[in-house]
């Protein structure tokens, strides 16, 4: 128990000093913000408006702190351009990206997992050639061009199949799930092949390494054929490396799921941010990079704990730390 609290203690440390790196950020880069979010032609007096209006005329350490209390409350504040309240557009957004991520990552893994325990499983040398060439290949195909092969192939309208809504998303969101399902296929599955590929190269030499170990013949010795040993003795040695690989891919597939949003006209936080930037909205891109910035290292507080669970060793370590 001491080991949980003490690691989200880390965990909110660490989100704390990650808003201060923000908050920093879009204030040490040069040039005012108000000036450019007024824009290039604004006069001096829409330009000091602008900052009387966004409170910049405050001191540094009053603009954070006020910052601060709106996001421990939900309230990330307005946007200048549209009046609109950002948290009700993140999470209007957040049901597209989030869903599209948990989808590209649960294709990934029903391909990669799969994959990758065959080709540690092969043993003729042209079949374990295959596999390494073929994660080779999957984890360098780019995800724009990805996209653009599925819908030409699946894509309703433009595809040679026509089988699949290519672009956009329903304005009643998950009203009709099934309809909300299928528009977010062909971008899970943009991405979910990509990221199979790592996950299918990770999985595989993760288990060439365990595959001649003591532990592998032991499980034979005790009457498992070697497909069984490896699948079920060497999967459950390798799962630890496996949760760090899933967790990490996951959080880095934020970026991939921001080309492939803009790709099928998905109004995700990837498009939002996107846009936000290109209408020098700083004040708005400085919530959601820190919303981007707290699931990031949300994954990695939910690593730890699942290593935690998996691994006996960490928890009778963590209970030694904590007596």
């Amino acid at each position: 128990m001491r080991a949980v609290v003490r690691r989200l203690c880390l965990f909110i440390g660490a989100l704390f000093g990650m808003s201060l790196i923000i908050f920093a950020a879009l204030r040490i880069l040069p040039g005012d913000v108000a000036s450019v979010m007024a824009g290039v032609n604004a006069s001096p007096q829409r330009v000091a408006a602008l900052r009387e209006q966004l409170g910049l005329n405050r001191p540094a350490i009053e603009q954070y702190g006020a910052w601060l209390a709106g996001v421990l409350h939900g309230d990330f504040g307005s946007s200048i351009l549209t009046g609109r309240s950002i948290s009700a557009q993140i999470v209007l957004r957040s049901q597209v990206t989030f869903p599209l991520i948990l989808m590209s990552l649960a294709i990934a893994l029903l391909i990669g997992l799969p994959l990758g325990c065959a080709g540690a499983l092969a043993t003729r040398p042209r079949m374990r050639q295959f596999f390494r060439v073929l994660a080779i290949v999957g984890g360098s195909v780019p995800a724009l061009w990805a996209g653009l092969l599925l819908i030409l192939l699946f894509g309703k309208g433009v595809g040679l199949l026509g089988v699949l809504p290519s672009q956009g998303f329903p304005l009643d969101a998950w009203a009709h799930p099934l309809t909300a399902l299928a528009s977010l296929l062909l971008p899970a599955l943009t991405v979910g092949i990509i990221v199979a590929a790592s996950i299918m190269r990770y999985t595989r030499s993760a288990l060439m390494e365990v595959v001649d170990s003591d532990r592998i013949e032991f499980a034979m010795a005790c009457g498992m054929a070697r497909r069984q040993a490896v699948l079920r003795t060497g999967l459950r040695l390798i799962a630890p490396q496996l949760v760090s690989v899933v967790g990490l891919t996951l959080a880095e597939m934020i970026t991939g799921v921001m080309v492939v949003e803009n790709l099928f006209a998905l109004q995700g936080l990837g498009s939002m941010l996107i846009t936000d930037v290109g209408n020098r909205d700083l004040l708005t891109v400085q919530s959601e990079l820190f919303l981007l910035s707290a699931f990031f290292l949300f994954i990695g507080f939910v690593v730890d704990m699942v290593h935690q669970i998996i691994d006996p060793r960490l928890r009778i370590q963590g209970w030694e730390q904590g007596r």
